[in-house]
């Protein structure tokens, strides 16, 4: 059988959002690439661009214009200046010009056209891409899909094929078969797939480096003040909240009085630092980012959980229920609302968790379940389109959901009368039947109802 390789869904990139900045910026260079690779590039003296549905209505909030520009150009999220990508769309728009994979052809701003009220058959998040010669005719068309966490599919087909690995599985059910039968832990099963897939170095290497930026994301959103881009002027507040919670600890409050209110404080300093743009880790999409990362970092700062175990066990296991979600229902808000984003990242911390705190694979899955329970039907309403309210907060009290679901699932022995394969389910039946203007667009709930100016 084939499967997704789990460590697809830890990508390091930039903000403000996976679906709606890393994925256009790799969808703009795979058809850069295209151009060239047909031998068009020569020829080419204009790009003309459509943003549909959720694209079109929160783009710009999101920095889909700066990823375009910066994928057409060659950049990739996970080597970009991000400084650089923040001003990409203004700066083309003062020169009149754009790299296209180093050559510089004219670019204006009627060139990029937004459909927010045209959602595509296959996903909400499509983007139609065309090359123009100097004489205006056609050369190439392409559509991208923006699946979610970055992920980037064609018009007829994925653009990564699963592989086959030594323990497919497909549900919840199955893993834990698997695991039982073969005496292995979730997280060796993800080992396994993952390493038959691009090798043990490679596996190693990745998970070093992911769980190294979630530490780097961390520890400059605690440090960073200042105001968020866009016109809401928000503030940042997690350099804030470390320095009075350093304070109390100075004034003796008493040890471990402190730990759930460091764990927002971790949280939101990686929101805030991919709602500015910088580098952060797609777990699995950016506007929830900040849920892996910061319950990874309280297991190190308050159960003493290493670095080593946090980023192989932790990550592991987190993937393997992330790939579950990604198959069999949806990690995307403008797909399932921020149930699938916010829920799937607190479901893939409460079982990375509850594997590194000695849970048993029965408690894993158990903490995995309960903690998309109480997540389902959470819309997706982005006051302005920008990842910021409710978006950041949002990520702090997922934190929080997901040590309370590993708390109960470790007081438990694993039986349970709700699966996580029936919670996953639901959460994509209700994605399903929620209102489009939940799903990212702008158009409903907080989005609607907060005086932004």
């Amino acid at each position: 059988m084939k499967q997704l390789n789990v460590l697809d869904l830890f990508t390091i990139g930039i903000g403000p959002s996976s679906s709606h900045t890393v994925g256009p910026m790799r969808a703009a260079r795979l058809f850069a690439l295209d151009l060239e690779s047909a031998g068009l590039l020569p020829q080419t003296e204009r790009i003309g661009m459509t943003l549909y549905g959720s694209l079109g209505a929160t783009g710009a909030g999101h920095g889909t214009t700066n990823a375009l520009i910066a994928g057409l150009a060659g950049e990739t999220a996970e080597s970009c200046d991000p400084s650089k990508v923040l001003t990409a769309w203004d700066d083309a728009l003062a020169t009149g010009q754009i790299s296209l994979l180093g050559k510089q052809i004219a670019m204006a701003a009627q060139d990029l056209k937004l459909a927010p009220l045209t959602r595509m058959p296959k996903h909400s998040n499509a983007m139609l891409f065309e090359g123009f010669d100097s004489a205006g005719q056609l050369l190439l068309s392409r559509t991208y899909y923006s699946v979610g966490g970055g992920f980037v599919e064609g018009e007829d087909a994925p653009l990564s094929v699963d592989t086959d690995v030594p323990y497919a599985f497909t549900s919840a059910l199955e893993l834990l078969a698997i695991c039982e039968r073969e005496g292995l832990s979730i997280a060796d099963v993800a080992r396994a797939n993952a390493a038959a897939q691009i090798g043990e170095t490679a596996v190693d290497a990745k998970l070093t480096s992911v769980w190294q930026a979630m530490v780097n994301c961390i520890e400059s959103g605690l440090s960073a003040e200042g105001v968020l881009p866009g016109y809401l002027a928000v503030k940042r507040r997690a350099s804030g909240m470390a320095s009075k919670l350093r304070e109390r600890e100075a004034n003796l409050e008493p040890a471990g009085e402190l730990t759930n209110e460091w764990l927002q404080a971790f949280a939101i300093a990686v929101n805030e630092e991919n709602a500015a743009g910088m580098r952060v880790v797609t777990a699995p999409t950016n506007g929830a980012a900040g849920i892996i990362p910061a319950v990874g970092y309280f297991a190190r700062q308050f159960k003493k959980v290493s670095d080593a175990r946090l980023a192989h066990d932790y990550l592991l296991t987190a993937a393997a229920i992330g790939s579950l979600y990604k198959r069999n229902a949806s990690i995307s808000g403008a797909e399932a609302g921020c149930q699938g984003e916010v829920g799937s990242a607190c479901s893939m911390a409460a079982a990375g968790l509850t594997a590194v705190l000695g849970g048993s694979v029965k408690q894993i899955e158990n903490a995995a379940e309960i903690a998309m329970e109480h997540n389902l039907g959470l819309t997706c309403d982005p006051v302005g389109g920008f990842v910021q309210m409710p978006c950041i907060e949002r990520n702090a009290i997922a934190a929080g959901t997901a040590l309370a679901a590993t708390r109960l699932a470790l007081m438990g022995d694993g039986s349970h009368k709700i699966s996580l394969d029936t919670v996953i389910e639901t959460m994509r039946q209700t994605g399903h039947d929620m209102s489009t203007k939940y799903k990212e667009t702008s158009m409903g709930g907080l989005a609607v109802n907060v005086i932004e100016c």
